[in-house]
């Protein structure tokens, strides 16, 4: 059985009320579902949810885990808020790119970059 550690931080990013979301270890078969529902709850709670998603850690992640992003990608936008990931490792990086994500979601090589962002405002795509 895989192991993943999701950690959430409040922070506040350009005057905007940002979940820091990091992932360590392995999303698999195994854990994605538990994990995902704590992620949308932290969706369901924020009137405008900006998410970043810190991939620095994130050794693993199965199809179904990129599923979820596509979805918690599409409920953010759906209440007008932001969604990016940041410091993918190379190997999830590759996924991302193969099955489209980074088409939709940006995705920033560090964490100065992926805070910033947000005092762009969100544009949907």
């Amino acid at each position: 059985m895989a192991q993943v550690q999701i950690t959430f931080q409040d922070e506040m990013m350009n005057g905007k009320a940002v979940k820091l979301i990091t992932f360590t270890g392995q999303l698999d078969e195994t854990n994605v579902d538990t994990e995902a529902k704590k992620i949308y709850q932290v969706i369901d709670e924020m009137a405008e949810p900006n998410l970043l998603l810190d991939f620095s850690d994130l050794e693993y992640m199965n199809s179904k885990s990129i599923g979820y992003v596509t979805d918690f990608y599409t409920r953010v936008m759906a209440k007008n808020g932001k969604l990016v990931i940041a410091r993918p490792r190379a190997n999830i990086l590759d996924i991302l790119k193969v099955v489209g994500i980074t088409q939709i979601v940006t995705v920033y090589e560090n964490l100065d970059g992926a805070k910033a962002s947000f005092a762009s405002p969100s544009v949907p795509a």
